[in-house]
């Protein structure tokens, strides 16, 4: 770490201590060349992943357009806002956790229905009726079919 003072490289940790959260380090320095004293925080920089959309942009993951998703599916649907964020935060580590630069926008869909499958039947339908582009009652049938078919 530089001194901010005399711009020397060679510094020494004097101090450091753990935030309550446990998610920042307060560090106390003293430079070794003019004696000065500065402070460092360390924090844990996490960065998602660019989002690859079907026509090949990309865009920022934004869990923002997750929820619309949710609550657009989910409209007048007895389906709890804490359980939409713990499954918009489910998504969100998933995502992390695959550790990639990039993510195709299909893939983060595939999630969205996996969660909305587990929450309400109702809103899978009609999430996967858009994202799966339905083209007639018979796509609808199928998707029925298939929401019905592991309660049997």
């Amino acid at each position: 770490m530089k001194c901010p003072f005399c711009h020397a490289s060679d510094t020494q940790v004097v101090d450091s201590r753990v935030s309550d959260e446990g998610d920042v380090v307060r560090r106390r320095r003293k430079c070794s060349q003019c004696q000065k004293r500065f402070t460092t925080y360390e924090t844990i920089e996490l960065r998602m992943p660019q989002v690859v959309k079907q026509n090949g942009q990309r865009t920022e993951f934004d869990r923002e357009k997750l929820r619309v998703s949710f609550m657009r599916a989910l409209h007048k649907r007895p389906v709890p806002t804490t359980l939409v964020d713990e499954a918009i935060d489910r998504i969100t580590q998933k995502v992390l956790s695959l550790g990639e630069r990039e993510v195709a926008s299909r893939k983060i869909g595939e999630m969205v229905m996996a969660e909305l499958y587990k929450l309400d039947k109702v809103g899978y339908i009609r999430f996967a009726s858009v994202y799966r582009s339905f083209e007639d009652v018979d796509d609808f049938r199928d998707a029925i079919k298939e929401v019905q078919s592991p309660a049997k």
